[in-house]
C-alpha cells in the first residue's frame, strides 16, 4: 500500500540523519570533495519538512499534488548530488542515494503504468530476459556495493576460507535461482521478468512450485553473499532494507496486479505457496 510506503520513507529519512548525526564515519561517507559540511546541513531543514513530513501527510491523506512534491523534491536532489559528483568526482554514495529515492517515487507516482505485458515471441523475450538480468545485475551487485565499499572500506581482517567458501556457495545458488526463475518467466509466462513487460499467463511452475517469489529471495540472498564475501555490514544492510521496501512497496502492488489479471487462479496460488518461506510439498 502506498500509505506504508510513505511512512517506511518518512522513517527512512529520519533514520539517516539521525546517523549522520550519531556517525562521523557515516557523515564523512556521504560529503563531497571540496564542498563544506555546511553545504551538507544546508538540506536538512527542506530534507525533514518537504520529504520527510509531507511522506507523514500523505501516507494519511490521498492527495495526489503531495506526491509530486516529493517527486520534484528527490529530483531536484538527486540532480544536485550527480552534478556535485562530476564536478569534485566524488560523493557517489549521496548521488546514489538520491537516485534510488528518486526511482521509489516515481514508481509510487506511476505505480499503475508500471504492469504492462509482454507482445513478443519466446526467443525475443528470452533476450530481453537475459539483457534485463545483465543490467540488474552490475547495478545492484557490482555498482552499488562497489560504492558502498568505497564509502565504507571494511576493517574487519581477512575472512577465514570457509567464510570465503560459504560466501561464494550462497551467491552462486542464489544466481543458479534468480536464472531458474527467469528461464521459467519465459518459457511458462510468455513473458519477462520485467513488469514493463510481464508475463501473459500465471507461473506456478518450477521454483514458483515452492515459493511465490523467488527471484526476490535470490536477489537478496546475492546482497548478503556479497556483504559476508567483504565482509561488509553496510552491503549486508543495503540487502535487508531492499527486502523490506520490496515487501512492503513492490510485493503488494504486484499482487495487485496478478490478482485483477488472473484472479481467481491466482488467488488460490496464493493461498497455497507462502511469499518467504518455501513450501514443503509444492503445487502447481
Amino acid at each position: 500500500m502506498k500509505e506504508t510506503a510513505y511512512l517506511l520513507q518518512a522513517a527512512l529519512v529520519l533514520a539517516w540523519w539521525v546517523g549522520l548525526a550519531l556517525s562521523e564515519r557515516c557523515f564523512a561517507a556521504f560529503q563531497f570533495d571540496g564542498i563544506p559540511p555546511v553545504a551538507f546541513w544546508s538540506f536538512f531543514a527542506p530534507d525533514v519538512l518537504v520529504v520527510g513530513a509531507l511522506s507523514v501527510v500523505r501516507a494519511y491523506r490521498r492527495v495526489l499534488w503531495i506526491e509530486w512534491t516529493i517527486l520534484g523534491a528527490f529530483a531536484y536532489a538527486t540532480l544536485y548530488c550527480l552534478n556535485a559528483a562530476v564536478l569534485t568526482r566524488s560523493g557517489w554514495l549521496p548521488a546514489g542515494a538520491m537516485a534510488v529515492g528518486l526511482g521509489y517515487n516515481a514508481f509510487l507516482c506511476w505505480e499503475t503504468a508500471m504492469f504492462r505485458r509482454a507482445t513478443t515471441g519466446t526467443a525475443a523475450n528470452a533476450a530481453k530476459t537475459l539483457v534485463q538480468i545483465a543490467c540488474i545485475w552490475t547495478l545492484a551487485l557490482a555498482v552499488i556495493p562497489g560504492v558502498l565499499l568505497d564509502a565504507f572500506p571494511p576493517t574487519a581482517a581477512a575472512p577465514s576460507t570457509a567464510w570465503t567458501v560459504a560466501s561464494v556457495a550462497l551467491f552462486a545458488v542464489a544466481s543458479a535461482l534468480g536464472l531458474a526463475s527467469g528461464f521459467v518467466f519465459v518459457r511458462d509466462g510468455r513473458g519477462t521478468p520485467l513488469p514493463l513487460d510481464q508475463t501473459n499467463a500465471l507461473v506456478v511452475t518450477g521454483p514458483y512450485r515452492y515459493v511465490r517469489n523467488p527471484m526476490a529471495i535470490a536477489g537478496i540472498a546475492q546482497g548478503v553473499a556479497i556483504g559476508m564475501f567483504f565482509q561488509s555490514l553496510p552491503i549486508v544492510a543495503y540487502a535487508a532494507v531492499g527486502a523490506v521496501l520490496w515487501h512492503a512497496v513492490v510485493r503488494p502492488a504486484e499482487e495487485r496486479d496478478l490478482a485483477a489479471r488472473f484472479g481467481a487462479a491466482y488467488l488460490a496460488y496464493r493461498a497455497r505457496v507462502r511469499c518467504w518461506v518455501p513450501t514443503v510439498r509444492g503445487r502447481g
